[in-house]
């Protein structure tokens, strides 16, 4: 993201925001609730992750699959179809657990 946001940062430097970025919410958690806010913060970060991954899913299939794009790499037919099947499945069975999960 440093190109792409026009950030320049010394290396340890950005490193070190990931790192504190990534940990000290994780350490407060263990601090204030224990092992078990632990386990509900690792269920947490698990669902979030499912969740985001159509948002990956989706626009990596539609860029690999585009000959424009792609050239003379573009995905072949059967697995730009076998990809959207896996896609549409990783999105149905989201759709699904948010379903259960408030419906």
């Amino acid at each position: 993201m440093e190109g792409f946001i026009n950030l320049r940062l010394r290396p340890w430097l950005r490193r070190l925001i990931t790192r504190l970025v990534a940990i000290v919410p994780a350490v407060v958690v263990v601090a204030v609730s224990g092992e078990r806010g632990a386990g509900g913060l690792l269920i947490v970060s698990q669902v979030i992750l499912s969740l985001q991954l159509s948002f990956a899913v989706v626009p990596l299939v539609m860029f690999t699959s585009d000959k424009e794009k792609m050239g003379a790499f573009v995905s072949p037919k059967w697995m730009s179809a076998l990809a959207w099947t896996v896609a549409v499945i990783i999105a149905l069975l989201n759709v699904w657990w948010l379903f259960l999960t408030f419906g």
